[in-house]
Parts: structure tokens; C-alpha cells; sequence
């Protein structure tokens, strides 16, 4: 490496290797100056790499006069515009398959897997799942051989260098054998002449320049190089005991990228730790004084803890927990009584005919936090106007129609998309409560457990778009803020609730029901202090917004730093 690289790289290192994909750079950095002849000193006393491959012309002659190998079919010259760059003295281009024997393995079906190979003795099957993506060991433990004399095996010899050649692994894993092995037909075995060092085969496979050329070899729906298209692939060969040099280099410098990695990993998960017990401080301590400690540490030490976007997110879930146990804001003695509010409620309940039969009453010690001496605690479905409701999903249609209807991903996010939905044929009359209407809240009543639960409030114009069966439509009573009963939906113990009650067994789609969402506690304020809650709540979450923005511009600047750094080597 050049004085000047190793200077600039130094300058640098900090800030652009902070990105978030800084280290996988680096590695390909170091494979990049590597195969350029950038990464350790030449030296004329090497022998070249040109007598290097007339000595393995004279070991292919050999192989194949003693059946060792069959005679390959000659490689063709390298053209001048396939050579990617200009090499070293002493260095030259070949193709890959000049300097090593390339065969693949033999495929296995699952039943003679179970049946002839499981726990026998014998030579270790590789597979491509049993691959990594280059510098991992590979698997020999996965339970199958292959008995000696099964003669239709391929082995691959200790020392073999493997890559995978077709599917979505193609080019990314390749690894090394430490002992004789079969192997997978998917996979394509490297045995080396000339006591070329495979490691160094193997950090070829690795770097940017040989990943492209595999690619641009790749042909069909699936994804695949042919042996024949492989062994064309040309790469650099230095004079072989640079080779060593260059391989030990790089061990070296990988060795401390996985300390890098390491350290990054460390910083990154105390960062989580430390954040996750100051929240926990913060939510589960009634004492003001140590309530006050953990806002103060938050505060102290916000620039570290808030540099992750996984903090973001939790902070934003504390949020919601908070405001939930009354402690973003403060009573006013001007509120109006929350007792004058449930009348509301229950009569607006009454004028519309719905039952106001008194529900199961939520006794405080149950609800999982503490709220509020002037608060009070209903179930959802005594503060509903209309639902919960399951909606209709009838069949899409490819064209377009009156009625769209939506689809689960419109409210997975916890906020509405009106750009997710289809096409129906059926008409569906304008009175119809399948319609949605402004301010009605939408709860996935079925999905992935992480959705079960989660509720979205429609924005838009009425009779716009209907409502699929995986959905629950309801509307809240006006006399309650929507946006605060939203909040409250959406918080913590709200969803750890109806998760906690969703039916439905391993391998099919959790679901919720109406009775289960109508049972949901909803800790409810006066209606002053509603609004207050939902403006401190929106305040804090366009905070949130600006945190994440401030990872995303500073990570941004990160990558295109370390992009300048790269193409000054």
C-alpha cells in the first residue's frame, strides 16, 4: 500500500468508516488494492508469474498422463479490453481455469439423504446451505455422508476452493475445505496448481472485480454460470511468493475488520442497553425524584443515545406509554370532570340505540400502569359509536371500477396509505357502513402477530374506499378525542393486549376478534387534557421524525465520504 493510500485512509478512517456499510468497504477496499498489486511491495527477485504458469503447464501434462485429470479443452487468449486494469511487473492475466482443476459435485434427493447418507460413515456432503460467504468455516456437521467407494462422488480434496454457481447464492458464497469432501452439483470445486496458496483463490472470489465478472457470465431465469463460462473468468496472478505475501496481508487486515465489526457491534448494542434501562426507569418508577433522574440521564446523554434509529423507535413507543399513564402533561383544575364525559358518551350511545349495558368493570391493578386519580378506565366498547365491524373481500378485478377496496398493507404501517388497494366488481350500495368515513379507525384483525392489533385512522373523502374481512371498522363516540383513543391503541400495553389474545396456532394467521378488541382498556382523561396529551404526543413523534432524518443526512455524509476516500486509492 502506497504511502499516500495509507495516509488518506488514516485521515479518513473515523468518519468514513462510521457509515453504515463502512467496514463491508473496507473489505472490499483491501481485496480491491490487493488484486491491483496495491497491497504489499513487489519484488524483482520474485520469480514471475509467467514461469509460474509454464511449471503448471508441465503439472497438467503430468495429472493427465497418470489419469489424474482429463485433458481440458485450450482456454482462450485474454483480450486486451477484458483485462480490467494494467498489472504489476511480473504479473499476468489468465483465466481461472488455467490454474486450477474446476469440477462441480453430485446432487442427492431428499429421500436418499434420509434414507442412504444420514449418520453414516464417511466423507462429509457439502451443500450450498453449508457454505458461507467466504471467510466462514464451512459446515461438516450436517449429519450427511457419503460411505467410501460410492464411485459416482465427486471429492474435492483439502485445500479445494468452492463457490456457489447458480441460484440467489451464485458468485456470494464460496469457502474453503480443510478436508476431502462430496459436494452439491450447485457448487464448483477449485483444486490448485503450482502450490498456488487457495486462500488466495478465495479472496479473489471475494473482490468487486471477479463478483462482476461473475455476474456479467450468469444466464437464465434462475441464475447460473456454466463450467464453461467459468472457467473463461480471467483474474490477475502475481508471481507466487507474492502470492503468500498478498494472502497473509490480507488475512491480516480482514482480522481487523472483524475487530472493527466487533467494536461497532459492542458500541451499538450498549447503546441499546443503556437506552432500554433508562426507559425502564422512566416508565416504572411512581417516585418523582427518580423520574426526574431518568429524564436528566436521557437528556445528558441524547446525542450517543439517539445516533441509532432503533432507539428512535423505542423512544417513540415510550412515548405512547407515557402519555397512556397520564405523564406528558400535567391536570388543569379548569377540566371538566371526566364523569360528565362518560354521560356524553352514554348518551350519545343511547340516542343511537346501542347497549349501554355497564361492562365488566377494569379495576386499576389490572390495567399493567398507573394512571391518574381523576382518570377513568372503560373498555373500547363502551366508548363506540359504531363496530367493531369485520369487512368484505371480494375478488380483484384487473381493470378499473367504482369501488376500490383496500388491502391489509394500507394500515400495516399504524398510519393510513390510500395507495394500497384494488378493484372491485360487485357495486356496493352508498349506505353501506363498508364505505369508510373520516375519522373512522381501521384495526388489523388478522395478519403476522407484529400486526395483529394495529389501528389506523382513515383520512379522506367518504364513500371513497370499502374495507377488507381482515379489518375491523369502528368509530368512537364524538365526545372523545379519536386521535387520543388512536394513541392509546397504539401504545405499548394496548398492543402487548391484543397480541396476548390472539387465537390462531403455529404456522396460521393470528386473529383477533370483535369481542377481544372491544374488551381493550382504554384509560380515559378529561377532554381538555385529551387534546393536550395528542399535541405533546405529536410534538414529541415530529421530533422523533427529525431524529430520524438527522442518522439518515449524517449516515448519508458517512457514505459519500467514504466513496471520495475510495476513489482517491
Amino acid at each position: 500500500m502506497s504511502k499516500h493510500t495509507a495516509e488518506l485512509l488514516e485521515k479518513h478512517f473515523d468518519t468514513a468508516f462510521a457509515a453504515p456499510d463502512g467496514i463491508k468497504k473496507l473489505r472490499e477496499l483491501i481485496l480491491t488494492l490487493a488484486m491491483q498489486g496495491k497491497l504489499v511491495p513487489q519484488d524483482p527477485n520474485n520469480q514471475p508469474a509467467s514461469k509460474l504458469l509454464e511449471e503448471i503447464e508441465v503439472e497438467k501434462q503430468r495429472l493427465v498422463k497418470e489419469g489424474a485429470i482429463k485433458k481440458a479443452k485450450p482456454l482462450p487468449p485474454i483480450p486486451e479490453n477484458a483485462k480490467a486494469y494494467s498489472l504489476p511487473q511480473g504479473w499476468e492475466w489468465v483465466r481461472i481455469g488455467a490454474i486450477g482443476n474446476i469440477f462441480n459435485g453430485n446432487s442427492i434427493n431428499a429421500g436418499e439423504k434420509e434414507s442412504k447418507y444420514a449418520g453414516v460413515e464417511g466423507l462429509p456432503y457439502i451443500a450450498t446451505k453449508d457454505v458461507g460467504y467466504g471467510l466462514d468455516a464451512l459446515d461438516y456437521d450436517n449429519g450427511i455422508y457419503i460411505p467410501p467407494g460410492e464411485e459416482k462422488f465427486r471429492i474435492a480434496r483439502e485445500g479445494a476452493v468452492l463457490i456457489c454457481a447458480e441460484g440467489g447464492s451464485a458468485g456470494k458464497k464460496c469457502g474453503l475445505t480443510d478436508r476431502d469432501i462430496c459436494f452439491g452439483n450447485k457448487l464448483f470445486a477449485n483444486e490448485l496448481y503450482g502450490q498456488i496458496p487457495s486462500r488466495l483463490i478465495l479472496y479473489i472470489y471475494l473482490s468487486p472485480v471477479f463478483r462482476a465478472s461473475f455476474m456479467s457470465a450468469m444466464t437464465g431465469i434462475i441464475g447460473g454460470v456454466s463450467i464453461a463460462k467459468f472457467v473463461e473468468i480471467p483474474v490477475p496472478l502475481p508471481p507466487l511468493e507474492e502470492q503468500h505475501r498478498i494472502a497473509s496481508k490480507i488475512a491480516e487486515l480482514m482480522a481487523r475488520c472483524d475487530e472493527l465489526e466487533e467494536l461497532h457491534a459492542t458500541r451499538q448494542e450498549a447503546r441499546l442497553t443503556v437506552h432500554a434501562a433508562a426507559l425502564k426507569r422512566l416508565l416504572n418508577t411512581a417516585e418523582f425524584i427518580r423520574y426526574q433522574r431518568a429524564q436528566t440521564f436521557l437528556a445528558e446523554h441524547f446525542g450517543e443515545l439517539y445516533s441509532v434509529k432503533e432507539n428512535v423507535t423505542e423512544l417513540r413507543k415510550a412515548i405512547l406509554q407515557l402519555a397512556v399513564a397520564g405523564k406528558l402533561t400535567s391536570f388543569s383544575k379548569d377540566d371538566r370532570a371526566v364523569s360528565e364525559l362518560l354521560q356524553r358518551v352514554k348518551g350519545e350511545r343511547l340516542h343511537l340505540k346501542l347497549c349501554n349495558t355497564p361492562s365488566e368493570a377494569i379495576e386499576r391493578n389490572k390495567l399493567g400502569y398507573t394512571i391518574p386519580d381523576h382518570w377513568s378506565i372503560l373498555p373500547l366498547g363502551d366508548i363506540l359509536v359504531f363496530g367493531p365491524a369485520n369487512g368484505y373481500s371480494p375478488r380483484a378485478v384487473d381493470y378499473e371500477t367504482d369501488v376500490k377496496s383496500l388491502t391489509l398493507s394500507a394500515t400495516t404501517s399504524g398510519t393510513f396509505r390510500g395507495e394500497c388497494f384494488k378493484f372491485i366488481s360487485e357495486k356496493i350500495p352508498a349506505d353501506s357502513e363498508l364505505w369508510l368515513q373520516e375519522g373512522d379507525i381501521l384495526v388489523q384483525r388478522g395478519n403476522a402477530l407484529q400486526y395483529v392489533g394495529v389501528p389506523a385512522i382513515y383520512r379522506g373523502k367518504p364513500n371513497t374506499f370499502i374495507y377488507p374481512d381482515l379489518m375491523m371498522k369502528l368509530r368512537i363516540s364524538a365526545a372523545l378525542n379519536t386521535e387520543y383513543v388512536y394513541f392509546v391503541m397504539s401504545s405499548p400495553p394496548s398492543r402487548d393486549f391484543l397480541r396476548g389474545r390472539a387465537s390462531g396456532t403455529s404456522g396460521t394467521m393470528p386473529k383477533i376478534n370483535q369481542r377481544t378488541l372491544s374488551s381493550l382498556p382504554i384509560p380515559i382523561p378529561p377532554l381538555e387534557e385529551q387534546y393536550r396529551i395528542v399535541k405533546k404526543i405529536k410534538e414529541l413523534m415530529a421530533l422523533c421524525d427529525s431524529l430520524e432524518q438527522q442518522i439518515d443526512s449524517a449516515n448519508r455524509k458517512r457514505s459519500q465520504l467514504l466513496s471520495a476516500v475510495m476513489a482517491q486509492v
